[in-house]
């Protein structure tokens, strides 16, 4: 049997829009042996929406990482348990000269990783977009009560 649930932890921006989240930033798909868990892609933003560190590549990345990690321990995982990330980022070689950011977070083993340059992200200020995906075991995994913004289940 396949469970499915939807959080929006109060740490991480959620976009409103008529008063209802248009994504789930965590999701949890439980099976039998293990959960995976989906992290929306987040962006240097707090979670009152305002865009932090405008020009900053380093200081983006650590905001990022800092979404990630609290849409990671609201479900019982941390950064060691991530097999896949996707990056989006519209500077590339700065992207790369700011690699060590990055695995302050991600530490070794890496998780495999896609990298794609592009025109814009959704905010012109938005440097950089990490999503990420997590496997735990049910031993680990936590379902809180409180699912976050607006009781999305």
């Amino acid at each position: 049997m396949v469970e499915v649930y939807h959080f929006m932890p109060d740490q991480m921006f959620a976009r409103i829009i008529d008063g209802k989240p248009i994504y789930s930033s965590v999701i949890v798909v439980k099976v039998s042996d293990h959960a995976r868990i989906h992290i929306a892609g987040q962006v240097a933003v707090g979670p009152d929406g305002d865009v932090l560190s405008k020009g900053g590549m380093r200081a983006q990345i650590r905001q990022v990482c800092k979404c990630i990690r609290a849409g990671l321990e609201h479900v019982g995982a941390n950064f060691s348990d991530v097999v896949r990330t996707v990056t989006y980022t519209t500077d590339v070689d700065e992207y790369f000269r700011c690699q060590e950011v990055r695995f302050e977070y991600f530490a070794h083993p890496a998780p495999t990783s896609t990298l794609l340059g592009v025109t814009r992200l959704a905010d012109p200020n938005f440097l950089v977009e990490i999503e990420a995906e997590a496997i735990i075991g049910l031993d680990r995994l936590r379902l809180p009560t409180n699912r976050g913004m607006n009781g999305t289940g």
